[in-house]
């Protein structure tokens, strides 16, 4: 399988330099493939096919000689990028879909470039870039496996990583027979079956305040000016934190799981319909439930566990007593489960993790008939 491994670059000024420099050649061949299209489609209704594209590039070098200083594989991967947001455009149109045409990119709203199979090497703590140079690395962790790919990218708040895409042999961890349910939620991130609880660490409340700060002087500068733009990056530092902190909580909390449970239930969330729910939106969206899911699923993967996502419809109404299984309507600011019919008594989140674990356990046994 695919692992990524993701590193803080140092680059000098000069290598800096190169780096943008690549990116505003990189963006500006983008932009030039999607006028081509475009306009061949509105001129002469004709289709431009990836490998038809990239043969023009020796042509374009020759007219802008500024694509010469980046790898030829960089600039082959501008092509691939473009054909895929098309692709994925005519998906959605497909799918019945509203999807947005693919669009031009403005002046730093290109932030990464990638060597898909050559022009890179790493040695040591320096990572070889053809074009660009030899560029320190901060090796935190060893990188595993083969690497397939390299892709370079540039943060809102100016900084440089990198990122390989490895493939690696999958290490099953040891054999865990215990079953778990989660429940996500909003008082509690998460509320498992067996009665214990994540606690939600609501990390976009407790920096509001200085966003607000932050923004409010930002506000304040004049658009255009090197003051704006300091300003600008000063309100992408704490967004940048904010994400940091969401991420390493969702790693942490993923991989205690994983290395206690060989079977976990979770809802299956709509969640761009919760967000419809706008006094719930902003919590919603600081939770970061999906994330969370995520990192725990391929971590699941990884170590030989089971995730199986669960339909969370009723789980919060439905008796968790497998002789019972009553049913009964439940506001939400209830949170205690009373049963009428056979008087069990737990918190609501408790049985509906209760409830999403049996349907799991349920759905990965017919699973496995077939």
């Amino acid at each position: 399988m695919r692992k990524t491994f993701k590193y803080r670059l140092r680059p000098t000024k000069a290598q800096e330099t190169l780096m943008e420099q690549t990116l505003e050649e990189c963006r500006w061949l983008y932009n030039h493939l999607l006028e081509q299209r475009k306009t061949a489609y509105e001129e002469r209704e004709e289709p431009l096919s990836l490998y038809g594209q990239q043969e023009t590039f020796p042509k374009l070098k020759a007219e802008r000689p500024g694509l010469s200083s980046v790898h030829s594989q960089v600039l082959q991967n501008v092509a691939v990028r473009l054909d895929l947001a098309f692709k994925a455009f005519f998906r959605r149109v497909k799918d019945g879909e509203n999807p947005g045409y693919p669009r031009f990119r403005g002046r730093g709203r290109y932030n990464s470039f990638c060597y898909p199979q050559s022009g890179f090497k790493i040695k040591g703590d320096t990572l070889y870039l053809s074009k660009i140079g030899n560029v320190k690395v901060i090796l935190h962790r060893p990188v595993e496996g083969t690497i397939k790919t390299c892709c370079i990218s540039r943060t809102s708040t100016g900084k440089w990583l990198v990122a390989f895409s490895c493939e690696v042999h999958v290490q099953p961890s040891p054999a865990e027979d215990s079953a778990v349910g989660i429940d996500v939620g909003l008082n509690a991130f998460a509320t498992m079956s067996d009665d214990s609880e994540i606690a939600n660490p609501r990390f976009f409340r407790k920096d509001e305040k200085d966003l607000k700060r932050v923004q409010r002087l930002l506000s304040r500068e004049e658009k255009g000016t090197p003051a704006r733009r300091r300003r600008r990056k000063a309100v992408a530092r704490v967004h940048e934190r904010i994400c940091n902190r969401r991420s390493n909580f969702a790693h942490q909390e993923s991989r205690k799981i994983v290395n206690r449970h060989g079977f976990v239930a979770v809802e299956d969330l709509s969640i761009n319909n919760m967000l419809q729910n706008h006094c719930l939106a902003k919590s919603i969206q600081d939770a970061a439930w999906n994330q969370f899911i995520q990192y725990l699923t391929y971590k699941a993967e990884w170590a030989g566990r089971k995730v199986v996502l669960v339909n969370p419809a009723y789980t919060s109404q439905t008796c968790s007593n497998p002789q019972c299984r009553y049913r009964q309507s439940m506001p939400l600011s209830e949170r205690i489960f009373c049963c009428p019919k056979c008087q069990l008594t737990l918190p609501r989140d408790v049985n509906a993790a209760r409830n999403i674990l049996s349907v799991g356990l349920h759905t990965h046994q017919e699973a496995q008939k077939l």
